[in-house]
């Protein structure tokens, strides 16, 4: 660990201990003012629905190899839930990806109660409250990065990252400069579907977000983000071979 971390850093004792620090969050006052609004004035579909209205924990496989990395929850859809990337259509492309490549025993994900469970995989994000217009500030972000550099340290097993967008690979760059995996970040530049491996034999792979924005106008493609899977299966399947 690199000692001139640039946000306040506090290691926790395992997965668990993390979760239970996230969800009793009050760091951002912004964010949680934010999902209070959000919650009390619920979109007409979820209007007898009791909001989770708090930060959202991580979810998935202790021991996962594969570790995927969000944006923020959705106001209506995890700040909803209580499970990331749950109740939005984001979710329903991720968990059906997740599904068809061995990591999910469902290809869907509806609730907290739904019977879902992740093999190999662990879900976090950026952020663990859902921001105004899903625009974090730098703030923000600094303060949710010490749960994503503990998830990562924490996940033993860890081989590949998947970063969904600009701001979560972002993200997992400021967390892996402090682990020592990279030295800089200048060569590390987000595209759909590019691949980097760091200084530990780890991998990172960034995708375009699923979110409506890119579904909906063709930038991201069934076919593309099933290519990035791929990729990510074939790294793994790599890895157990080379022992």
């Amino acid at each position: 660990m690199k000692k001139n971390c640039i946000f306040t850093f506090k290691m926790y004792t395992d997965l668990e201990d993390i979760n239970q620090h996230i969800t009793a969050c009050e760091k951002c006052e912004r964010i949680l003012n934010w999902i209070q609004i959000v919650s009390q004035n619920k979109i007409k579909r979820f209007a007898d629905q009791v909001y989770w209205a708090k930060p959202v924990p991580s979810f998935g496989d202790p021991k996962a190899e594969f570790l995927v990395v969000g944006l923020a929850p959705a106001a209506h859809g995890a700040n909803r839930t209580g499970r990331m990337f749950t109740g939005d259509r984001s979710g329903m492309w991720l968990y059906k990806a997740l599904y068809n490549f061995g990591f999910a025993n469902k290809p869907e994900s509806i609730s907290l109660n739904d019977g879902l469970k992740l093999s190999n995989c662990w879900i976090t994000a950026a952020l663990h409250c859902a921001p105004p217009s899903n625009k974090p500030n730098k703030e923000e972000i600094l303060n949710c990065n010490n749960y994503l550099l503990n998830e990562i340290l924490l996940l033993e097993n860890l081989k590949v990252i998947l970063a969904l967008g600009k701001i979560a690979f972002e993200s997992v760059l400021l967390a892996i400069l402090e682990t020592g995996w990279i030295k800089e970040t200048k060569n590390f530049k987000f595209s759909h579907g590019a691949k980097y491996e760091l200084d530990n034999k780890k991998y990172l792979i960034s995708s375009y977000h699923p979110s409506q924005q890119n579904t909906f106008t063709g930038k991201l493609t069934h076919k593309m983000f099933y290519e990035v899977f791929s990729t990510i299966v074939n790294l793994l399947k790599k890895e157990k071979e080379n022992g």
